[in-house]
Order: structure tokens, then C-alpha cells, then sequence
């Protein structure tokens, strides 16, 4: 049996049993603003039979969708489109940027709030970039944005190790092409480096491009001989990072959709209101990234006060560092019925009186009090102050000058006695 192939050109087979509606949009099209997926995204899950409309299980693209149809992916009923809504993540190294990866990797999507329910990114970040990662609702959108046409650029700040010159970098302003593989114009500028002559030494390169295929910087800069070892998105198009921390999600406002991004979206999928509905946060930490950064989220984030009386003294806290920087490890929590340590603690043994003089650590000694050690002959008082008796009065202290004759008096003295 020869398995049917799809061919765009042909007429839609949508008459031919397959959705029934001549006019309408495409449905790879439908679900992507519906965002389900992006439309490439969709095209398999089309093709692996995932998607059906009206109940009917679709085995390619070529169907369009009209007002009043039931679509379902994996047996579940898929909405009207919703308002377009974009959000800015700072992407931490060691994510990749995918819904499942085959490797078991911890993803973006895995570690993003769940309030923001399910997005698509624009573009990618290979697993050891960070920086700026554009998210979105809307999959028609998203297929738009990574389009070179649309003549947004994208701002990376690459460190890089080896010789670099700005006029080396000047090589990529008309493009290069490598290992058959043409890029575009290049815009580099050697901001930083460290050393003499910047040979041997990190330096750090701003690199501005157009376009957004897979790992372009790092291959550009390594056909100059520049090893990057890390990568950081600022900005795309008229969105950049900003003071985002490596975590954290801010929501675009509506307002700012509708200035920059209205001529890419449909009528019935434009934002209204001004205020965005996710207030911000930090992504929840992935097993085995470590904690997540203790920054919150945008100017709307607010921590709860804490109830010291509520929860007692907490004493898993880190306890002052001592002499010499020593950091003391956290106190052992007590239990209720544990008895106080140490002595003179209500509950606990008393100490034993032990009276002046008397040394009770030798046995020999115990019952034997200190003598007062017997003075010397002749010896000399231990301080040269005369010994204190009752009815002496203390010397009055001469004045050093005397007073000035028709000098300005001190307020408040009584003056002379006339």
C-alpha cells in the first residue's frame, strides 16, 4: 500500500470528507493562535494523528476551518482563539528551549510558573545561552516574529577567549559563509578585553544580527577564532532583557502589544485593558539547577510579612560568624520534653555553693581554706595614692591664668560683686 503524500499546490482535499468547509482558515493556523503549538508544531500533530475536527481524525494540513467546528487535540476540545499575550523570560543556562526533550533534560517549559498556562517561544536558546527569550500564546505570532523579514534584530553579548581586533571583527559586516552555510551581515564590536594586545585573554563582544539560525554566533566567532564560552540575548526587536533576573517572567502589557505587535495580530485575538494579568514571579527551579534566585518578581511582588510570634524563633537560621570569621553551624532544635542542659537551668541541677578561698578540685585541699598570703617586710603599698580618710575635703584646683580684665563674659556667669 503507497502512503498518500500532501502536496501544497493541489486544490484542499477539506471537501473531499475532511472538515467539509471550502472557505475558512487553515487549520495548522487555527490552532497555532489558539496556542496549541506553532504551526510546524502542529503539521505533526497532524501527521501523527493526534487532531481531529467534527470527530474525524485528520491525516494532513490541507483542511480549513470554519465558524462552528469542533476541534480536539488527543481527545480534548481546543477553544476559541484567546487575547494575545507576550511575556519576557531570562533564560538560566541549563534549559533547553523545547516542550520534551528526547534526552531528559530539564526544559524552559518545565520550569515556568504554571499561571501563565501553556506558551511557545519565540526563537530559541541552546542550552548553555541565556539571556532574553520571548514567550507567547499566540502560535501565528510566534511564526512571524522569527521571520528575518520582519527586520527585527537580535543583541547578544558574547565572551570569548583568543585574538580579537576590531578590524578582525569588521570582516562580518557583508556576511560569511561557513561550511556551505551563508549568514547574514554581522554588526560585532569589541567592547572589553584583558591583557596586552587582547591575545590570549576573554574579551567581550557585542554582536547584533538579523537573522536566527541554530548556534550563529558561536560559529561565526569560532571561524574567527574566538572560543565563546558565554552567551547572553539582550534584546529582540523592540523587547530587551532589562533587569529580568535568571528565573524570572514578566508579562508585556496589552498596551505595549497593541503599539508594537497589532499589524501581526488577527482582530479577534488583539489584548485589551492596559494592565497585564500575570503580575511577574521567578520560574520554579529544576532538579538539579539549585535554587531558584530569592529576587521576586516585577513591582507587584510582594512578600508576605513574616508571624515571628506565629512560628517561634527560627533556628535553622545561619548564627552570627564569631572571631576570626567562623561561621557557627545552625542550633539543633529542641524538643518539648527535653530537658534544659547545663546547670542552674529551671529543671536542671543546681550548682554547688562553694565559699571564697576555698578550693574544692583537690581533695587534700577541700577542707582547708586560703590563707591570705603573709606582706613583706618593708614592702611598699601596691599604689602610690594616699589612703582615702573620712573628713578630708579635696584640694581646690588653681586657675592656670587669670581672668582677663573687660574680656566678654560667659553667658549666664553673674559678673562681679560690686
Amino acid at each position: 500500500m503507497n502512503k498518500k503524500t500532501y502536496d501544497p499546490h493541489l486544490k484542499d482535499e477539506a471537501g473531499a470528507g475532511q472538515g467539509g468547509n471550502s472557505g475558512g482558515e487553515r487549520i495548522a493556523k487555527a490552532l497555532a493562535r489558539a496556542g496549541v503549538a506553532s504551526r510546524r508544531e502542529v503539521e505533526r500533530l497532524i501527521e501523527s494523528g493526534r487532531v481531529a475536527l467534527n470527530g474525524k481524525v485528520l491525516t494532513h494540513p490541507a483542511v480549513k476551518v470554519a465558524e462552528g467546528d469542533i476541534l480536539t487535540v488527543d481527545g480534548v476540545v481546543v477553544g476559541s482563539a484567546e487575547p494575545t499575550r507576550v511575556f519576557r523570560y531570562h533564560k538560566p543556562v541549563g534549559l533547553v528551549t523545547t516542550h520534551n526533550d528526547p534526552k531528559g533534560r530539564p526544559t524552559v517549559f518545565q520550569a515556568l510558573p504554571k499561571e501563565i498556562g501553556r506558551v511557545i517561544s519565540v526563537g530559541r536558546l541552546d542550552l548553555n545561552s541565556e539571556g532574553l527569550l520571548l514567550l507567547t500564546n499566540d502560535g501565528g505570532l510566534t511564526r512571524v516574529l522569527e521571520l528575518p523579514s520582519n527586520g527585527w534584530s537580535r543583541v547578544y553579548r558574547a565572551r570569548a577567549f583568543g585574538h580579537a581586533t576590531q578590524e578582525k571583527l569588521d570582516r562580518l559586516k557583508n556576511g560569511i559563509t561557513i561550511e556551505g552555510v551563508k549568514y547574514g551581515a554581522i554588526e560585532a564590536k569589541l567592547d572589553k578585553a584583558k591583557g596586552p594586545d587582547n591575545f590570549g585573554r576573554n574579551v567581550w563582544i557585542t554582536v547584533t544580527l538579523a537573522e536566527g539560525k541554530n548556534r550563529e554566533v558561536r560559529r561565526v566567532l569560532e571561524a574567527l577564532d574566538l572560543k565563546v564560552n558565554r552567551l547572553i540575548r539582550l534584546s529582540y526587536g523592540p523587547f530587551s532583557l532589562g533587569t529580568l533576573a535568571p528565573g524570572e517572567v514578566e508579562e508585556v502589557g496589552p498596551r505595549v502589544i497593541r503599539e508594537q505587535l497589532a499589524e501581526h495580530i488577527t482582530a479577534g485575538s488583539m489584548p485589551l485593558g492596559d494592565r497585564p494579568a500575570y503580575r511577574g514571579g521567578v520560574s520554579a527551579p529544576v532538579e538539579g539547577d539549585g535554587p531558584a534566585p530569592r529576587r521576586g518578581g516585577g513591582k507587584f511582588d510582594r512578600r508576605a510579612p513574616r508571624d515571628d510570634k506565629a512560628e517561634g524563633r527560627r533556628d535553622d537560621r545561619p548564627r552570627k560568624a564569631g572571631p576570626g570569621g567562623r561561621d557557627f553551624p545552625p542550633r539543633r532544635p529542641r524538643d518539648e520534653d527535653e530537658r534544659p542542659r547545663g546547670p542552674g537551668r529551671p529543671g536542671g541541677p543546681k550548682k554547688p555553693f562553694r565559699a571564697p578561698g576555698l578550693d574544692t578540685s583537690d581533695p587534700r585541699r577541700a577542707d582547708k581554706a586560703r590563707k591570705p598570703r603573709p606582706k613583706a617586710a618593708g614592702a611598699e603599698p601596691a599604689s602610690d595614692k594616699p589612703v582615702y580618710k573620712a573628713g578630708w575635703a579635696k584640694p581646690k584646683k588653681k586657675p592656670s591664668h587669670p581672668p582677663k580684665a573687660g574680656g566678654p563674659k560667659k553667658p549666664g556667669s553673674k559678673g562681679p560683686k560690686l
